[in-house]
């Protein structure tokens, strides 16, 4: 069977085509994307403007064309922070679905969470043990922690890389003294929240996923993404440490020339650096490893678990 998931995302739209049935291991076959920096694009009020949707929706007619050559039998869209927080999300949904036909599932912050821990749990296995999960999208940051495949604990937090950026960190570079006032206030968010997570258990395993966590690892010397998936990948908090210092001085233009690090998210590498930072910390933890499996993959999963039930 050829399933198609659509991701609107706060950076990019993007769908990708899977070989898959129930119980076996989903296989990339097609992927088509864009930056449509939604997250980036809202008015000043929060509201998705009327250009913004009319390039989503001209974009998921693309899709759909797509999805048609590629042989799609089962085609589901989903979306995530910057769409649900929108004033207008609601039009904007009810707009995608009477042009497109597309009904848009809007995830909650802990559906995030939950499906983002699905990935990675069906990724390293039963073996893994307790697993601690840390997302850092474009608007929030999921974290998750459990023996199975739902997780005991998992939060969504306003601390996306896009997010801060936009809202806490003007410059290009910011000033030192401003980077330091938005370390503080990421580590009091943290602070208020972590507990949770640290009286479930030490975790056996630290895990990390999305595109801001990979191009992190990339940069403390993980291997290229075209070595493959199966590559083991990771970091540590000292890494992590090193990492923020050599971002702060770096205008996004430098950043873009660091390895892993794309040009439309390079202005957002140094928020999503302290994020990371600031929760391995507050976790306690030294060791992250990296999955190649996130959100998009845990909806997969769960869509072949439903169908194959």
């Amino acid at each position: 069977m050829r399933l198609g998931v659509v991701d609107i995302g706060s950076n990019t739209v993007h769908l990708l085509v899977v070989d898959a049935h129930p119980g076996a291991h989903p296989l990339p076959a097609f992927s088509h994307k864009t930056e449509l920096r939604l997250s980036e694009s809202l008015d000043t009020d929060g509201r998705v403007a009327d250009a913004v949707a009319d390039r989503l929706v001209a974009f998921l007619h693309e899709c759909l064309q797509v999805a048609e050559d590629q042989g799609v039998t089962d085609l589901f869209a989903f979306a995530t922070s910057a769409l649900r927080e929108a004033p207008n999300g609601e039009a904007v949904i009810d707009r995608v679905r009477s042009e497109t036909g597309i009904d848009l599932d809007v995830l909650s912050g802990v559906d995030e969470a939950r499906m983002t821990f699905l990935a990675v749990r069906r990724w390293f296995g039963w073996s893994s043990g307790r697993v601690l999960v840390v997302d850092i999208g474009g608007g929030s940051l999921e974290l998750a922690a459990g023996l199975d495949e739902e997780p005991d604990v998992a939060l969504s937090l306003p601390l996306g890389a896009g997010r801060v950026t936009r809202e806490q960190l003007p410059g290009d570079p910011p000033d030192p003294a401003v980077v330091r006032r938005v370390r503080s206030g990421i580590r009091m968010t943290l602070g208020e929240h972590v507990r949770p997570l640290l009286t479930g258990g030490v975790p056996d395993r630290v895990v990390g996923t999305s595109k801001t966590m990979r191009s992190l690892a990339r940069i403390a010397g993980a291997a290229p993404r075209g070595d493959g998936p199966f590559v083991p990948r990771s970091m540590t908090r000292e890494d992590l440490r090193g990492i923020v210092e050599q971002l702060t001085g770096l205008p996004a233009a430098a950043r873009a020339e660091l390895p892993g690090v794309s040009e439309g998210r390079a202005r957002q590498l140094l928020a999503g650096a302290l994020v990371a930072e600031a929760a391995l910390d507050l976790l306690q933890v030294d060791h992250v490893d990296i999955c190649p499996w996130a959100l998009r993959e845990g909806l997969i999963l769960r869509r072949l678990d439903h169908l194959g039930g």
